[in-house]
């Protein structure tokens, strides 16, 4: 069987309905602190648009995207990107699709002239967790008990990673 071909291109308007449907069907508190979105809602918003993401298509078909944004909207903190969404098709999971998202969105911050690049991850979703670290993400700080899920609480994790010596 040949190697499935990942592909990561800028998302595209005709993406919206595949990517809502995908947010729909991914959603999980295990790494969503929002309600899960409706079949129906649209996918990108005012703030987040299809230049905000990348998409992954697997053999041809979309089966991920990662969101890239701003942390604030802080001209002081305009040098910094942030990972403001991922999410994997559950039939492409292990198959490398999150990790060329990762690759890609770091890529990307690093072309708009980020300095850093940072993220924010559930404590217990040590698989995204593992993933970010094996792709040079560390961990600058631990918000314990940040928010109420599933009836627990749960940590939030804030990783980043450097982007330019200097």
């Amino acid at each position: 069987m040949p190697d499935p071909q990942i592909r990561v291109r800028p998302a595209s308007r005709g993406d919206e309905s595949a990517l809502s449907r995908l947010d729909h069907v991914t959603w999980s508190s295990l790494h969503a602190v929002t309600p899960r979105p409706g079949p129906q809602d649209p996918f990108f918003r005012e703030h987040a648009g299809p230049g905000d993401h990348l998409v992954a298509e697997l053999d041809g078909r979309l089966v991920g995207y990662v969101r890239l944004g701003f942390p604030t909207s802080l001209a002081s903190n305009a040098h910094v990107r942030q990972i403001r969404g991922l999410a994997v098709d559950d039939a492409a999971r292990g198959k490398g699709v999150g990790r060329a998202l990762v690759r890609a969105a770091v890529l990307e911050a690093r072309a708009r002239g980020a300095r850093r690049i940072t993220l924010r991850v559930l404590g217990y979703n040590t698989a995204a967790r593992r993933l970010y670290e094996a792709e040079g993400f560390v961990v600058e700080g631990v918000q314990p008990e940040e928010f109420f899920l599933d009836g627990q609480y749960v940590d939030d994790v804030t990783m980043g990673q450097r982007l330019i010596c200097g």
